[in-house]
């Protein structure tokens, strides 16, 4: 993942002086789109999990400054968290639910003139509005069976179960798609991963989870239309 991190700024540096090079008149495009989002936390230890699904939606503005490249910034809605999956235990199950505001900020690749392949990358910011849990009741007796034998330690790996320790998010977003030209205005699909950087939950040298990062795979229609 370093070595990804380091190779994306020098190819982004030299495809922006070789675009330089060509005239090219500016354009500014605003829009609004929405879609899904499949989730799961990175947990380490690891937490057996299935797919979270949640919906994503909100706002954009696409600054084309050269042929082929571009930036754009949003501002979404998304619904993240994770479902637990208990094989071996089917009366179990317990799903969080975390909404955030999000801020991607995007370096915008394109190819094509009306139907174009469409490459988009950059960091994301979020923060957390608000959290939700369902959980069991065969699951909730056992938990708070473990929490009394475990009452004298610091680490356990019920706090999973507690309020996330951290609202503000970060990591990198990359996606591929389709963007359709049309004389109503634009259609851009998009297929999105989401890596995050921070995490949920405390990860000091007391807590059990010495990671707990966001991992989201999205699908996203945005409608645009130009402004200049």
């Amino acid at each position: 993942m370093k070595r990804f991190l380091l190779i994306i700024p020098g190819v982004l540096c030299c495809f922006m002086l070789f675009a330089q090079k060509t005239d090219f008149k500016s354009e500014f495009y605003l829009g609004a789109g929405g879609g899904v989002a499949f989730s799961s936390v990175d947990f380490e230890p690891k937490v057996s999990q299935k797919t979270h699904n949640g919906f994503l939606g909100g706002i954009s503005a696409k600054y084309i400054s050269e042929k082929h490249l571009g930036l754009i910034l949003e501002m979404n809605f998304i619904q993240r968290g994770w479902t637990e999956e208990y094989k071996n235990d089917p009366e179990y199950s317990y799903t969080r639910s975390l909404n955030y505001l999000e801020m991607p900020f995007m370096t915008h690749i394109y190819f094509g003139n009306n139907s174009r392949f469409i490459f988009n990358i950059g960091p994301q910011i979020s923060y957390l509005l608000s959290e939700s849990s369902s959980m069991s009741d065969a699951l909730a007796d056992y938990v708070e069976q473990q929490r009394s034998i475990e009452e004298n330690s610091f680490a356990i790996p019920e706090e999973r179960y507690e309020d996330a320790s951290h609202k503000f998010d970060y990591g990198i977003v990359a996606g591929i798609g389709l963007a359709l030209k049309t004389g109503i205005g634009d259609f851009d699909l998009e297929g999105r991963y989401y890596f995050g950087l921070g995490d949920i939950l405390n990860n000091h040298r007391e807590d059990y989870y010495s990671r707990s990062a966001h991992r989201i795979v999205e699908a996203k229609l945005t409608y645009y239309l130009k402004l200049l």
